[in-house]
């Protein structure tokens, strides 16, 4: 099946902004690939040795996910694995960033699982004979549930724990893998975790929230320390941050501006400066002092913090037009997640609770997230100017992607032409805008390779670029996919004609 993207189309819809008109070039070297999480695509959740997550435990919350679904299933990565990367090849993809599954690897954190651990070396082995890059990713949210009872992330040995598992699967892979991430958006880990109570545990304690924070920060400098130690000139070690653009709704209105400040500060420069400058933000510390951020910092923390990185990893969803205060503020019952499910949920923003978010009326996803691309194209320029330039530190886009409500033909096929598609050209064209400006970007990464379990959003969202069906487990590759593979053989994405 085939489909000529650029045809149907005066422009894209979603590039607003952007000469949709023109083709772009990209260097031969750039990076084209996708991304998926361990929890979220390999199913299989009891064999083999695996024991359970604090997802899997959370899953059996009543109402903690939409539907009760669970990821015991998910897409069948597990046993479908040499299929997926055979499809992946089928798409020109020339990287593949993935996450292993601490659980699978080391039930309960204990002793090192031989099984699951050769999952994920035949994983390696595979794409590498297909001439696609492992990018491996060593925490995506699955904490064992063993080192959850004794406090998760909130308890500060688990950081140890993690350089431990880090080093081991490193040990194993790195002789094959030469891209690794600690940490995937440790913000989703601590705050919307710990204080939204959105994802496993489920806690809403902003004080357990900002512990979180810096464990996760601390575990990431820890492993990224031990594997220098092992690594060889050909490893880059790196971290992937979620960020958001905060743009006040009235520049000149001081509390406006001041609410942009917090969000920037509560979701951005919370992990970007302890990763670049080895110290919190003072603002930051003074926002959230009363959740008692500065109490957890120990000696030496923030120097183990600032291990020296590779590659900074990007996800990029959406920005935010943001005022503030209200007063009083927005009661529990009231957040949008929170009243779909019936659930009480805080919010997660520690140290800007009281922040409002405005509508700026423009088109939204099937998460509700506006659509900004140029947001992403300001983003790059910033970090490059504030971080990752004056470090020389490459970046690379990890995450961007979509989900829309996939309408399906009878044979299973999606035209996602004028949702997923427009918005994967426009963020890539946002890539191009920034990197002539001068932003040092390698790859662009899409999320997701696959539809599957998303999160406390169980089945119900889809951002794959192939249709997984779920009955069935046929993949079926989305007009997107095919526009994509499109990409990544030319480099070039093409003008809507």
């Amino acid at each position: 099946m085939s489909i000529n993207a650029s045809s149907p189309h005066a422009s894209n819809p979603l590039a607003a902004g952007f000469n949709s008109a023109t083709a772009l070039d990209f260097p031969s070297a750039f990076r084209f690939g996708s991304a998926t999480a361990a929890f979220q695509v390999e199913g299989a959740s009891g064999e083999d040795g695996r024991q359970e997550s604090i997802w899997d435990a959370f899953c059996k919350v009543p109402g903690a996910v939409f539907g009760g679904h669970d990821g015991s299933v998910a897409a069948d990565h597990y046993h479908r694995m040499p299929q997926d990367v055979a499809l992946m090849a089928d798409l020109g993809l020339d990287t593949y960033r993935f996450s292993t599954s601490w659980p699978r690897i080391k039930p309960g954190d204990g002793k090192l699982n031989p099984t699951g651990l050769d999952f994920y070396s035949r994983l390696v082995d595979e794409l590498l004979e297909h001439e696609i890059s492992p990018w491996l990713t060593l925490y995506h949210w699955d904490l064992p549930q063993a080192l959850g009872e004794r406090g998760g992330w909130a308890n500060r040995d688990t950081a140890y724990r993690f350089a431990d598992y880090a080093l081991e699967v490193f040990e194993h892979l790195g002789d094959r893998v030469s891209d690794w991430t600690t940490l995937n958006e440790p913000w989703c880990s601590s705050f919307l975790s710990h204080a939204g109570g959105e994802h496993a545990p489920g806690h809403t304690a902003p004080s357990e929230a900002v512990a979180a924070a810096h464990h996760l920060l601390l575990g990431h400098g820890l492993a990224t320390s031990a594997m220098r130690e092992a690594a060889g000139p050909g490893h880059r070690l790196g971290i992937t941050l979620n960020f958001t653009l905060a743009d006040p709704a009235d520049p000149d209105s001081p509390a406006d501006t001041d609410a942009a400040r917090r969000i920037d500060g509560s979701f951005n420069r919370v992990f970007l400066d302890p990763v670049f400058r080895g110290s919190y933000p003072s603002d930051v510390l003074e926002d959230m002092a009363q959740a008692g951020l500065g109490r957890h910092i120990r000696d030496n923390d923030m120097e183990i913090i600032a291990a020296p990185i590779n590659v900074l990893g990007v996800n990029y969803y959406n920005g935010v037009m943001v005022a503030g205060p209200v007063d009083p503020p927005i009661a529990d019952s009231e957040l949008a997640f929170a009243s779909e499910r019936g659930l009480a949920r805080r919010s997660p923003m520690v140290g800007s609770e009281r922040v409002q978010e405005i509508s700026r009326g423009l088109p939204r996803t099937a998460m509700g997230w506006e659509v900004q691309p140029e947001g992403l194209e300001r983003l790059l320029l910033r970090l490059q100017d504030q971080y990752t330039g004056p470090a020389g530190i490459p970046m690379v886009i990890t995450e961007n992607g979509a989900a829309y409500q996939d309408v399906p033909d009878a044979d299973g096929f999606v035209d996602d032409s004028r949702d997923r598609l427009a918005f994967i050209d426009a963020h890539l064209r946002a890539v191009h805008r920034a990197m002539e400006r001068g932003a040092d970007v390698r790859g662009y990464l899409v999320w997701s390779l696959l539809d599957n379990f998303e999160w406390a959003f169980g089945y119900s969202k889809r951002f794959g670029i192939v249709r997984v069906d779920y009955e069935s487990q046929r993949r079926i590759p989305k007009a997107s996919a095919l526009w994509y593979a499109r990409v990544a053989a030319s480099h070039q994405v093409p003008a809507w004609t």
